[in-house]
């Protein structure tokens, strides 16, 4: 077939050949390539979260152990801390096979995000503080922060309760 033609034509039908072959495996390797980049990725293990940042998004439910009220835009445990701790802390060595969730509240006025944030901070330092008291870390969980509903108190947008669960 290729006889039939002169040198020029010769030439520009094996470019073609050459230019389509190219192209085939480039596009069979850029595949290979991504499939491999897949394989790999599903490999590796996805990032953990720490554990101190792991929130628990569920009802709020259990029995109240404790809850402590804190200052306007703070997270610094407030001065009557110590005995809702003691109290949390006795009330957790009662019920041995349960666990403590801590749920931070903020009221709905300012940035929602800035409020989740500080009531969330809140919750940690309570957290510490139920640590310090010999409570085991792994027996605390945090609850996702959770905005009042503007009915009662401003204390009780400040607020973070500890409950015994199940």
């Amino acid at each position: 077939m290729l006889d039939d033609i002169d040198d020029g034509a010769r030439v520009g039908v094996w470019t073609t050949i050459g230019i389509i072959a190219l192209l085939l495996f480039g596009l069979i390797g850029g595949l290979g390539i991504r499939q491999l980049h897949k394989s790999a990725a599903a490999q590796a293990p996805a990032p953990a979260v720490a554990a101190d940042e792991a929130l628990i998004d569920g009802p709020l439910t259990g029995e109240l152990a404790g809850t402590l009220f804190f200052a306007v835009g703070s997270a610094e445990l407030p001065a009557e801390a110590a005995a809702e701790i003691t109290k949390a802390q006795a009330a957790a060595t009662a019920a041995a096979g349960k666990k403590l969730v801590l749920s931070g509240f903020h009221d709905a006025s300012g940035d929602p995000a800035k409020n989740a944030e500080l009531a969330k901070n809140r919750a940690k330092a309570v957290r510490a503080a139920l640590v310090a008291a010999g409570v085991d870390a792994a027996r605390i969980g945090l609850r996702k922060p959770e905005s009042t509903t503007g009915d009662g108190t401003a204390d009780q947008a400040r607020r973070v309760e500890i409950r015994l669960v199940d």
